[in-house]
């Protein structure tokens, strides 16, 4: 199979089930951002971090790429003809939610509360996980979008909700396990 398929040419491209829409369609926007946010991903992981978070990230990984999955799929597409649905065993679940609260738990115990709105940087690696978090925002904003115009799985706006809350909560932990000067923002006066 060749990577260059030429369908692309004139500025659309294949949803799954095979509808194809403009390059810069709201529901490609959306599964597009999510697959640069996973890459930002990639990036935090592929830093000399804690192995335990490098295992909660390839796990966040992998969700990702089923939320890219569900939001490729226009709703009128999700049944196959034969009645079974598309994307087989494929879904975002309220374990995965959890999954990623019991982490921020689990970091916020080892943390000072936080008492000021908290700047990006001190960091490489800190720096990394924000740009990962604010493209989690985008991709977020992205499927409320999308689900204002079609219906969008309610999972897939929990989970990127969750995971930038994750992403913030990672940078602080990072922050503090490199000892990197966390700087809050404090408004003047």
């Amino acid at each position: 199979m060749k990577v260059y398929t030429k369908t692309g040419d004139t500025g659309t491209t294949a949803l799954f089930g095979g509808t194809r829409v403009s390059k810069h369609n709201i529901r490609i926007e959306s599964y597009g951002t999510v697959d640069e946010l996973n890459s930002h991903i990639g990036l935090v992981r592929d830093q000399d971090i804690n192995q335990v978070y490098k295992q909660v990230l390839v796990e966040v990984q992998d969700r990702l790429f089923t939320v890219g999955a569900i939001l490729a799929t226009p709703p009128e597409k999700e049944t196959l003809k034969n009645g079974q649905p598309r994307l087989q065993n494929l879904g975002i679940i309220e374990s995965d939610i959890e999954f990623l609260e019991n982490q921020i738990d689990i970091m916020e115990e080892s943390l000072p509360p936080m008492t000021h709105f908290v700047l990006p940087g001190g960091h490489q690696t800190v720096s990394y996980c924000h740009i990962a978090r604010c493209v989690c925002r985008r991709a977020e904003r992205l499927a409320v979008h999308l689900n204002d115009i079609e219906p969008t799985d309610e999972f897939v706006i929990k989970y990127l909700n969750r995971l930038s809350d994750y992403l913030f909560v990672l940078a602080r932990k990072l922050s503090h396990d490199l000892k990197a000067d966390e700087v809050q923002w404090i408004p003047r006066k």
